[in-house]
């Protein structure tokens, strides 16, 4: 069995989730969930990422049960019992499914890695260790660092 989060963890995907939220509510953008919520990608590939948005284009692939398809953006915070398959393994299947942007938060480096994703893996990489992390996906989107990782 994989341990619970920590409180770091918990706190900074909170402050992220609402941060995140906040703006896709008030811009009519659809909707920002959080785990644990079960994102059905195939009948064997069934995952329960941190954060995800869903955007109004891609909204049928919400049901009352879980989420049938492959979200637009993802969020993983990393943890040392589950960086390499955050890094690794999620990022090929999000890739292969259809998931747009993909969110690595390192709660010990105090970074996020924001990589826009394609049929082949990452298209592009950007590492945010302050300043503001911005999405292509979530057009406008801004969330400062220091929001993400106060103590």
């Amino acid at each position: 069995m994989i341990p619970s989060p920590t409180v770091r963890h918990q706190r900074i995907i909170a402050r992220l989730a609402l941060a995140m939220r906040e703006y896709v509510e008030s811009n009519e953008l659809r909707e920002v969930l959080w785990s644990p919520l079960d994102i059905v990608l195939s009948d064997e590939d069934v995952v329960q990422p941190d954060i995800l948005f869903i955007s109004n284009e891609r909204s049928d692939i919400v049901t009352e049960r879980n989420i049938l398809g492959a979200p637009d953006l993802v969020v993983e915070a990393l943890s040392p019992i589950t960086a390499d398959r955050d890094k690794e393994l999620k990022l090929r299947l999000y890739s292969r499914s259809g998931v747009r942007e993909y969110w690595l938060v390192d709660p010990e480096q105090e970074s996020v890695q924001v990589l826009t994703l394609g049929p082949g893996g990452a298209e592009d990489t950007r590492t945010h260790t302050a300043g503001s992390v911005r999405s292509s996906v979530i057009r406008g989107l801004k969330v400062e660092h220091g929001l993400i990782f106060a103590n």
